[in-house]
């Protein structure tokens, strides 16, 4: 087994409440815009990474009635979650299953549409990830991924304990394997993964009214505290409890604040397969 495919990481965030709160809030709309042009009623889609389903379900509806999604994730427990949203919505044409991007259990050629959303950046391979997305899309077809990219994150005001958070989260998900700034990587992975005829575009999350702060600002600040990257802080002597609270203290202080403005920077590329 080559060297690139026997690494592993570890997903930085963990499956905690607070994660999977900000996973909900993720819709076709406003994480998969650039995409949409491609599918249709009848498109067969695969799903990376699936989380807790909200984009799932989004793309389900649009392929619907003839078209059907596969999603997958390493996780049973979101499964279980994304599984509900399908039966909430109404969903007949979406099936859930196990899998690990680097390994995909599918025929070659099986998909029109092969998807993932903030996967590459967590995971130990992402070109080898993006040739087995390939394998299993059908010539002529689509594979798309959209990543973050931390260091092209802006906020204001500039709270210093903002920059600790930064500078954090960049050191755990480093020693986890993945690489957090990944928005500008996706376009040399897709090269370097064989493809030639890609399509590269960036697009942004902007939290800047007071009901975005709340959300945004709220959910880090429980995050910080709670999730598997706060365990890998105090594990790893990375941080200690009272920085974590620091950090807490100051998102919570940047969402009260009416001039606060947060963008989130992601890097997409659709290629032809």
């Amino acid at each position: 087994m080559p060297d690139s495919q026997a690494r592993t990481t570890t997903y930085t965030h963990g499956h905690h409440e607070t994660v999977l709160r900000s996973h909900r809030w993720r819709t076709a709309e406003n994480s998969a815009a650039y995409l949409l042009p491609y599918i249709e009623p009848g498109t067969t889609l695969l799903d990376v990474g699936c989380g807790p389903g909200t984009i799932t379900a989004d793309l389900a509806e649009r392929v619907s009635p003839a078209g059907r999604v596969t999603a997958v994730d390493t996780s049973a427990e979101v499964l279980a979650a994304a599984g509900q949203v399908a039966r909430e919505r109404g969903l007949d044409n979406v099936e859930f299953a196990v899998a690990d991007v680097h390994r995909l259990d599918f025929a070659d050629n099986t998909f029109d549409v092969v998807h993932a959303h903030q996967v590459l950046q967590h995971v130990a391979d992402p070109v080898g990830a993006l040739r087995e997305m390939r394998r299993v899309c059908k010539p002529g077809g689509v594979v798309a991924a959209r990543e973050s990219d931390y260091h092209g994150f802006t906020w204001y005001p500039q709270l210093p304990a903002l920059d600790e958070w930064m500078a954090l989260y960049q050191q755990c998900a480093r020693a986890n394997g993945g690489e957090p700034d990944a928005g500008r990587r996706v376009l040399s992975w897709a090269r370097a993964a064989g493809f030639t005829d890609i399509t590269a575009t960036a697009g942004t999350w902007c939290h800047a009214d007071d009901a975005e702060r709340a959300y945004w600002g709220g959910m880090w600040a429980d995050r910080i505290v709670t999730s598997a990257m706060a365990g890998q802080a105090l594990r790893d002597g990375y941080a200690t409890e009272a920085d974590l609270q620091r950090i807490a203290d100051a998102w919570r202080g940047w969402s009260a604040c009416p001039d606060g403005w947060f963008t989130v920077l992601h890097g997409e590329i659709v290629c032809r397969a």
